[in-house]
């Protein structure tokens, strides 16, 4: 699958001993890393989706920190953030949350079907050897590396990386920079609770999951969209449309120009659910929804992978 003219993927330092790792496009499977590098330790913050996009991360990385790193972070379990995780082991150990552990070995490589034309590359299932509930700190002789559980928000169980001593925030997929959020797999309410636990930290630099890295109005760009999603998951409800028919006829306004807009679709099944009474995180039938998705957007998303 060809991909269109993009700047090259780039490792910036953020701050002292921070970098942000960011791969130009955001859209479907193009994401963000992060790295944090101290005296004793180094800390990357979720890998890349595809053999040969890690491999180019783990270059950069390794002329920050020639050792390598010692510690992988996946802040969720899906393939874009987590597939590359073999390049880093057995010298690095694989920390999430708990049930991203559980997410990652049920949903093993199926990610990888829904693009055949990707070259995907050796991307063996690799799991998290070291799994926590809430939070958890990774010092690294420098600065320090929290992990902080504020799932269900993108999935059930999203973790950020905050490092309070820069005021850099890694959000993972929690907050989203000129990509269209996704919240099927998590919650909407989850979301904006997350946000709001988030903005309390006070972050100056915040390096979201999917497009350019920003400030903390990353955080009010993510919440914007999400306000607006309930109000048209309200509306549509109470007209009698299904979430494909909402998004059919919404009118996303500064939202519209947005990559990825057909995860519109997703997310109203996710607000749908969740204004009916279904419990944050419960699931939702992800095959079902993809497929109005590639309704809506006339064919099968762009994955540049």
């Amino acid at each position: 699958m060809s991909a269109p003219v993009q700047a090259p993927p780039s490792l910036e330092r953020v701050a002292d001993g921070v970098y942000a790792y960011e791969q130009p496009g955001g859209g479907w499977c193009v994401n963000n890393a992060g790295l944090v590098v101290g005296e004793d330790f180094a800390v990357l913050v979720d890998t890349a989706a595809t053999e040969a996009r890690t491999r180019r991360l783990r270059e950069a990385v390794e002329q920050v920190a020639p050792g390598g790193v010692d510690f992988v972070v996946n802040t969720h379990f899906h393939g874009d953030h987590t597939f590359g995780n073999s390049q880093f082991t057995p010298r690095a150990l694989v920390v999430a949350h708990t049930g991203t552990r559980a997410d990652s070995a049920e949903a093993g490589l199926h990610l990888r079907g829904l693009w055949p034309g990707v070259e995907w590359g050796e991307t063996p299932l690799t799991l998290p050897s070291l799994t926590f509930e809430d939070s958890l700190t990774l010092h690294t002789g420098g600065a320090r590396a929290e992990l902080l559980h504020v799932g269900p928000a993108h999935t059930a169980n999203d973790v950020v990386v905050w490092v309070p001593e820069r005021a850099v925030l890694f959000t993972g997929d929690v907050v989203w920079s000129g990509v269209t959020p996704y919240v099927l797999m998590g919650s909407v309410s989850g979301s904006l609770e997350a946000l709001r636990r988030l903005r309390a930290l006070g972050p100056r630099t915040v390096v979201p999951g999917h497009g350019p890295v920003g400030g903390p109005e990353l955080l009010d760009f993510t919440e914007a969209y999400l306000r607006l999603l309930e109000r048209l998951a309200a509306d549509g409800l109470r007209d009698g449309l299904t979430p494909l028919q909402a998004a059919e006829r919404a009118d996303l306004g500064e939202f519209a120009a947005l990559i990825d807009a057909e995860r519109l679709v997703g997310n109203l099944h996710r607000a749908y659910a969740e204004q009916q009474g279904l419990p944050p995180g419960a699931r939702l039938d992800v095959v079902a929804s993809f497929k109005e998705m590639v309704a809506f957007h006339g064919g099968l998303p762009a994955c540049h992978a």
